[in-house]
C-alpha cells in the first residue's frame, strides 16, 4: 500500500494523491510495482526499499549520493503460536531524499498512525531531518511504553502464580521473556545507528535537531537499561517458581508415599491372617479373632501415622 501525505493550510497532515516537494511517502507491504515506481520516480536505490521489507535485516545507516537510508527496528504487539500475547520487532526503513521522506515496512506501525492522525505536535514533513528524527523518537517512546506494559503484565502473572500454579501463567512469562530477548537485540542495534547519526555527517542538523537526536539516544539507552533489568527479574522469577513447583511436587510425592505406607499396613496384617495356616488367637474358633486382627492393623497404622506426623511428612 502506497500513501502520500502533506500538510494542509492548517498545518495538519492530510492524505494526497500526488507528489509534491516536502511530502511524506508511506509504504506498507508495497507491491513490486509500487517499489519500482518509487525507486524510479525518486531515484532511490531499490535495495534500500527491498532491505526494509526483510524482517531479518540488521539495523544500519547508509548514505548514497544525496540519499540517506536509516534502517531500525520498531516494536509491535502480537501473539505466539499458543495465543499468548508477546512483543516482537520489525524493521522500518527511512529514506531521506532531496524531495521527500519515504518510510517503508512490512506492516502498519502504531507510531506512524500517531503522525497520520495528527496526534504528534510540530510535525512538518518538509523539514526532512527533523521529521526523520521525530519518527525515531516515537519508536523509542513505544519501546518504553511496551516495556512498562511488560512489567505490569509480569507483576500480574506473579500475583496469579502465588495463588495457583497453572501452565497458563508460566506460558505467559515465557512469552514475555521471549519479547525481552527481541527488544534487547533490536535496541542495541538501534543504539549503534543513533550513535552513528550523531557522529557522522549523514544529515544536516541544526542545534534543535541535535538536541532531538540526543533525546532519542537517551530514551533508547533508558529502554536498554529497562529491558536488561526486566530480563534479569523475569529470569530470576522463572527460576524461583521452577524451584517452587519442584518443591511442591516433592511435598505431594512425600504425602502420597506416607499415605501409601499407612494404607499398606492393614493389607499386610490381613494377608497374614488370611493364610491357610494355623493362626493365633484360635482362628475361626475365636469370635474375637477378626476384631483382634483389625485392632492390630489399626494400632500399627496409627503408629506409622504418628511417626510420619512428627517427621512433618504431612506438612508443606
Amino acid at each position: 500500500m502506497l500513501s502520500i501525505y502533506n500538510l494542509d493550510d492548517k498545518n495538519k497532515i492530510v492524505k494526497t494523491d500526488h507528489f509534491v516537494k516536502g511530502c511524506w511517502v508511506n509504504m506498507i507491504a508495497p507491491t513490486p510495482k509500487e517499489i519500482n515506481q518509487i525507486a524510479d520516480q525518486l531515484d532511490i536505490d531499490i535495495d534500500f526499499l527491498k532491505d526494509s521489507l526483510d524482517d531479518e535485516e540488521r539495523s544500519r545507516v547508509e548514505k548514497e549520493d544525496d540519499h540517506v537510508f536509516i534502517l531500525v527496528d520498531f516494536p509491535y504487539l502480537t501473539a505466539d503460536d499458543s495465543g499468548f500475547a508477546m512483543y516482537e520487532t520489525m524493521p522500518i526503513g527511512i529514506v531521506i531524499t532531496e524531495q521527500c521522506v519515504v518510510t517503508i515496512s512490512l506492516m502498519e506501525c502504531a507510531f506512524l498512525s500517531d503522525f497520520i492522525n495528527n496526534k504528534m505536535k510540530g510535525v512538518e514533513p518538509f523539514k526532512k531531518t527533523r521529521f526523520a528524527l521525530q519518527i525515531l523518537f516515537s519508536i523509542s517512546n513505544y519501546y518504553l511504553r511496551y516495556l512498562k506494559q511488560i512489567n505490569r503484565r509480569q507483576n500480574e502473572v506473579e500475583k496469579e502464580l502465588h495463588k495457583t500454579m497453572r501452565n497458563k501463567e508460566l506460558y505467559t512469562l515465557m512469552a514475555l521473556e521471549k519479547s525481552l530477548v527481541y527488544f534487547t537485540t533490536s535496541l542495541k542495534s538501534n543504539k549503534i545507528v543513533l550513535q552513528k547519526l550523531l557522529r557522522m555527517n549523514f544529515l544536516k542538523m541544526y542545534e534543535e535537531d541535535k538536541d532531538l537526536l540526543e533525546d532519542v539516544i537517551i530514551d533508547n539507552t533508558q529502554a536498554i537499561e529497562m529491558v536488561e533489568t526486566y530480563s534479569s527479574i523475569l529470569s530470576n522469577t522463572m527460576d524461583a517458581f521452577s524451584s517452587v513447583i519442584s518443591n511442591n511436587l516433592n511435598i505431594v510425592m512425600k504425602f502420597l508415599a506416607s499415605v501409601t505406607i499407612i494404607m499398606t499396613i492393614p493389607n499386610i496384617v490381613a494377608g497374614f491372617f488370611g493364610m491357610n495356616y494355623p493362626l493365633p488367637f484360635g482362628g475361626d474358633k475365636n469370635p474375637w479373632g477378626f476384631l483382634i486382627a483389625m485392632g492390630i492393623a489399626f494400632v500399627l497404622s496409627a503408629v506409622a501415622a504418628t511417626v510420619f506426623w512428627k517427621k512433618n511428612f504431612f506438612k508443606d
